[in-house]
């Protein structure tokens, strides 16, 4: 994330809401998360960092009965340090708790559990070995993300998915230092790399891999390389104009209403319009038709009846 965006308007599709969550990454959170479903596997949901609420609101389209959906961000308050400070004053500046909860509500009936604080506190408010699915989007500062990544690992179940946002661009190398440091140092195994998030787990990576690239293998609209790295297999993701999944409009949706057909107009041929009518002759004589020019005493032409150019 880099630039600010505001909204003041009520959402009418997911689209509507402001935020950086690429098709691709829509349709992977969706993939993991049905997943999830269809193995039975039940447990909480959890994203540090929510912005206007773009990721949140199709989290918590896949919550199971019985689940709980936590959402952790500064909002308005008061950040930890002064680095985080700064970052927030530039890339957050109109990011508040009302305007997310505002676009989650047009989707969702009722809000995920809100933690207004830094994400350090998250170890506090929610329970190890609960989550299924953590997406870390909050600080870009190292020691920041260092923590979260810790948080999500005493947090996810151990065949849990944890997402971390950012993870290689070009102006957060602090997520990619973690990252990829979490990899080689703290036990993450990577399931799939897209443009701008790192799919892993602490679990066995290779059956969610095999599965995962057979359904990948099948699109036309993904491009796809697998690669071996520090004894990781790495599948790595690309779109190729990709849509974004369907996914139900707010409740503030309005359909388009279609563009009024314009009246068929009666276009009259030339050949269809009826034959101009020839000036009369002299009073009391038929006209007859003869050639327009004939010629004259002189050698020229002279004119015989009307002129061609004058009607």
């Amino acid at each position: 994330m880099t630039n600010a965006q505001a909204t003041d308007t009520y959402p009418g599709e997911l689209a509507d809401v402001p935020g950086w969550f690429p098709p691709l990454d829509q349709m992977l959170f969706t993939w993991f998360l049905e997943r999830q479903q269809k193995q039975g596997m039940s447990g909480d949901l959890l994203e540090l960092g929510v912005y206007m609420g773009k990721s949140a609101i199709l989290l918590g389209h896949h919550l199971q009965g019985g689940e709980k959906f936590t959402v952790c961000d500064l909002f308005e308050g008061d950040a930890p340090d002064e680095a985080n400070k700064a970052e927030s004053t530039k890339s957050y500046a109109s990011l508040t708790q009302q305007a997310f909860e505002r676009n989650y509500l047009s989707f969702h009936d009722t809000l995920p559990t809100v933690i207004a604080a830094p994400s350090s506190v998250v170890s506090e408010k929610v329970a190890p070995d609960s989550c299924r699915f953590v997406h870390v989007d909050a600080s870009h500062l190292y020691e920041h993300v260092y923590g979260d990544i810790g948080a999500a690992q005493d947090i996810l179940l151990p065949e849990g998915i944890v997402v971390l946002d950012d993870f290689r661009s070009e102006h957060t190398p602090g997520v990619s230092v973690a990252a990829w440091e979490a990899v080689l140092n703290r036990g993450l195994r990577p399931v799939c790399l897209s443009t701008q998030k790192l799919y892993g787990t602490w679990g066995d990576p290779e059956p969610l891999q095999e599965e995962l690239l057979d359904m990948l293998r099948q699109r036309t609209d993904v491009g796809l390389s697998v690669q071996e790295a520090a004894g990781h297999r790495l599948v790595r993701a690309r779109s190729r104009g990709m849509k974004p999944p369907p996914f139900p409009p707010s409740r503030h949706y309005t359909a388009p209403v279609p563009a009024s057909a314009p009246a068929a107009g009666v276009t009259e041929s030339r050949a269809a319009r009826p034959a101009r009518p020839a000036p009369p002759g002299p009073a009391g004589s038929p006209r007859t038709c003869c050639p327009p020019w004939s010629p004259g005493p002189y050698g020229g032409h002279a004119r015989s009846g009307p002129d061609p150019g004058v009607s």
